[in-house]
């Protein structure tokens, strides 16, 4: 089936993020209701004409090194030519350096479209934004100048290069070396494995963020620096940059993932970004940006296998539903509406935590308010890694209960559906595995997020009273239980404050990754109930509210204790 973008649901989630709020806040001012309508229309009508329809060409021919370079599926070069030039690369890029300054919270709902209509081709801008984000922060000058305006248009492309063979999360253990030149230049050696885009034909120039060590540095992570190496030099040369290999891969296949080597000659020109040992540092700020962007990814693929199950269960003939004495659609089966109301509602849940997130970083960075932009900062923080990766388990639970509705077809290749099941896999593990998100939650953020937190469990119980005041079962149902959900995460995100400062960190890390799901219920549920609250009489949003409620929400006591549980009557059981 084509996919269609679902703006109706996009827009509900963008006003429960603030961005129908234009009039009573400074954040989204210059954003009317006009301005966004139009943004998303025009970027529907892309992917729904130009990028969908590759989706499989790209899934059966991928991508190929053909005598040492990269080639992309037919349709790609030209797709991507068209997009950067219609302005989609520059959405939310500084102005200072020709972008166009909307807000996150718009770059996020577009973000969400391209990944719906193909995740393997919204991969190198997803890079490429990471890119002018590192760049705009740390990069000298001089750097800024002479790269920033190209990568904001699209006309080149960035990556980040971390993991290398023997180095995978850990980056302490990272190799590759850069050496000091005489002209401030250094000299890049080495090579980096799993690099998205690492090359191909869809940019003039591929601008690559590399982590390397210096002579004498520091051991550990401590001691690593960040480089900028371009594929093709100031002067029009081809640096000493090349992709050895291209991974074979379960899914994405149209997105190369490279094996790069860095220096096979005489060592890869490359200039330092921000200061020498604390590249680290500035890597996290392209990680972070890519973390929301690879959760917004889980939403975009779990959008298309829900779309693509839904039609199917609409047109597939199979049984006889309530006693009717003809074949019905296979949707007339209670457990197949089950299935469907699962997935549609859990993709509500997601969207909402990751609008939040960039709703969160927009008042960080957009707010004229100093104590609001220092709770933005701590809010986004906190969230990040709870849209990272509940958005993306969530991408991969939607896109394999798809298969499930199509059944034995959805086995097959023919049907699609298997498709987005392969390419949802990778997103729980790049950027940082989903456990190291729980571990950076638990170890990183919780501690110095306190308002955040209080303003979470504010909300939740905020949204509870609201709904409670209403006459109706299901109403008063709805508002007990977010309360209780709200209840759950305080008593668990206490026990991970005890157990820290008890230090007992291997407790608090064996309860890490429960108790993040356990947010993504708290807040998906928040934000599900706020939009029934506020559209009553949708009765479609209303029921995807109360299903979240029933289906979902109803397991975060066993969360709580499953966060709560401890780690050492455990260990003996491996």
């Amino acid at each position: 089936m084509t996919y269609q973008a679902p703006l109706q649901d996009i827009r509900l989630v963008l006003e429960f993020a603030g961005l129908g709020q234009a009039s009573a806040t400074d954040l989204y001012a210059d954003c009317d209701a006009d301005l966004v309508d139009s943004v998303l229309r025009e970027a529907a009508r892309f992917a729904e004409e130009r990028i969908a329809p590759l989706n499989g060409i790209g899934d059966r021919i991928g991508s190929k090194l053909v005598d040492g370079a990269v080639v992309t599926p037919p349709g790609w070069k030209e797709a991507y030519r068209d997009w950067s030039e219609a302005g989609w690369n520059s959405l939310s890029a500084p102005v200072e350096w020709d972008g166009q300054g909307l807000p996150v919270l718009i770059q996020a709902a577009c973000t969400e479209i391209w990944n719906s209509a193909s995740m393997a081709f919204a991969l190198a801008p997803l890079l490429t934004a990471g890119a002018i984000d590192a760049l705009a922060h740390h990069a000298s000058d001089e750097l800024k100048a002479a790269y920033l305006p190209k990568l904001v248009s699209g006309e080149w492309t960035g990556t980040m290069n971390l993991t290398e063979p023997q180095a995978g999360s850990d980056l302490s253990t990272v190799r590759t070396r850069a050496i000091r030149q005489l002209d401030g230049t250094y000299r890049v050696e080495g090579q980096k494995i799993f690099i998205t885009y690492g090359d191909h034909d869809m940019s003039d120039n591929i601008v690559h963020l590399v982590l390397a060590r210096l002579p004498n540095a520091p051991p550990g992570t401590g001691g690593i620096s960040l480089f900028l190496v371009p594929r093709i030099l100031p002067d029009g040369s081809l640096n000493d940059v090349h992709c050895h290999s291209l991974e074979h891969k379960l899914g994405i296949h149209a997105s190369p993932t490279c094996t790069m080597v860095f220096g096979d000659i005489e060592g890869a020109v490359g200039w330092l970004v921000g200061e020498e040992n604390r590249g680290l540092n500035c890597m996290f700020t392209m990680m972070n940006s890519a973390r929301l962007g690879i959760g917004i990814q889980g939403v975009g693929i779990a959008e298309r296998a829900y779309q693509q199950a839904l039609d199917y269960a609409q047109t597939r003939q199979q049984g006889r539903a309530g006693g009717s004495p003809q074949t019905s659609p296979i949707i007339g089966h209670p457990d197949i509406r089950r299935t469907l109301l699962l997935m549609r509602s859990k993709i509500m849940a997601a969207r909402c935590i990751c609008y939040a997130t960039a709703a969160a970083l927009d008042r960080a960075n957009r707010s004229e308010d100093q104590e609001e932009r220092a709770l933005g900062a701590e809010l986004a923080g906190l969230l990040t890694p709870i849209a990272k990766a509940y958005s993306t388990d969530i991408g991969c639970e939607v896109a394999h209960l798809g298969v499930q509705v199509h059944g034995g077809m959805g086995f097959v290749e023919e049907t699609g559906a298997a498709q987005h099941l392969r390419d949802a896999r990778i997103a729980p593990i790049y950027e940082g595995t989903n456990g190291i998100q729980a571990i950076d939650l638990v170890a990183r953020k919780l501690p110095r997020s306190q308002k955040a937190l209080s303003l979470i469990l504010s909300e939740a119980r905020t949204v509870s009273d609201e709904i409670a005041l209403r006459d109706g079962a299901q109403s008063k149902i709805l508002a007990a239980r977010l309360a209780q959900v709200a209840d759950c995460l305080e008593r668990a995100t206490k026990y991970m404050r005890d157990m820290q400062a008890a230090h007992r960190h291997e407790d608090a890390l064996a309860g890490a990754s429960p108790l993040l799901e356990l947010f993504g219920v708290c807040i998906g549920l928040t934000g599900l109930a706020r939009l029934e609250n506020a559209r009553r009489d949708d009765e479609g949003i209303a029921s995807l509210a109360v299903f979240f409620s029933n289906q979902v929400a109803v397991y975060a006591g066993a969360l709580a204790e499953s966060a709560m549980g401890g780690a050492i009557p455990h260990i003996r059981a491996l």
